[in-house]
């Protein structure tokens, strides 16, 4: 196996780069949040800061290789960006993916905000009253942690992980993963990655069987779309869609209601 023709390093290098960043630009919001406390560091904040970067790079290199190699083999990518930086014809207009990535993203933020404030509400304390604290800025910084390094991690790495090996058990008779594959892969990161946020939940109420149902169902409803939207448009259209949902569930939202 030839590696260097597999891997797209521009690409790899860019995807780290990103990132890196996102995670660094969460981190005001997690600390207006109170989920990091200066104070309680064991080492000062830059070399606190600095180990963060380290193990963010490690991890994001180890998950953007396998999801560079595999998704070569199963068909899944960033095929706007790939082309742009193969310096070919850009075949995909960007405009009809930034109109379905941005729509989507603002129906299902609007939906979670609904479901969470008027529905769930009636059992527990809403999670987006506690996100709406910090200051506007670092909501803003927030979401392209949600919009890059999460879809990086759930939908780059770990979907196309999941998809790659239902492709190894059954493929179509084209030699391409099979729509059940997929769809598993797509609904089992989903309920992950609604199970993911139940640490941060955790810091400002019981975890609850209710607590659970609800990460799993609005965190859910989530990643089936950007699963989706990575499946048939690419990484470009989940990372949009899932940045357009932040925006509008952190800071629209919360500044109009």
């Amino acid at each position: 196996m030839n590696v260097k023709r597999l891997i797209n390093w521009k690409l790899f290098l860019i995807l780290l780069l990103a990132g890196i960043v996102a995670n660094i630009a969460v981190l005001p919001y997690a600390f207006s949040l109170g989920v990091i406390h200066v104070e309680e560091l064991p080492v000062p904040l830059p070399v606190a800061v600095l180990i963060q970067i380290v193990q963010v790079t490690v991890f994001f290199a180890v998950a953007i290789f396998f999801g560079l190699l595999l998704g070569r083999k199963v068909g899944l990518g960033i095929p706007f960006v790939e082309s742009w930086l193969q310096g070919e014809k850009i075949k995909i207009s960007l405009a009809p993916i930034l109109r379905i990535s941005t729509f989507l993203g603002t129906v299902i933020g609007a939906a979670i905000f609904v479901l969470d404030r008027y529905i769930f509400s009636i059992f527990i304390e809403p999670i987006t009253a506690f996100q709406e604290t910090p200051p506007i800025w670092t909501r803003l910084l927030a979401s392209f942690y949600g919009g890059v390094a999460e879809e990086i991690a759930m939908r780059f790495f770990l979907t196309t992980l999941v998809v790659w090996i239902t492709y190894k058990i059954k493929r179509t008779k084209d030699g391409l993963p099979t729509n059940f594959g997929v769809w598993l892969a797509i609904i089992l990161i989903s309920a992950l990655f609604g199970l993911g946020h139940l640490p941060m939940t955790a810091r400002f109420m019981e975890i609850t069987t209710i607590v659970v149902v609800r990460a799993i169902i609005l965190n859910g409803i989530a990643g089936i779309t950007f699963g989706w939207l990575y499946w048939k448009k690419g990484l470009e259209a989940a990372m949009i869609s899932h940045f357009t949902t932040d925006i509008v569930l952190h800071v629209v939202l919360p500044s109009l209601i």
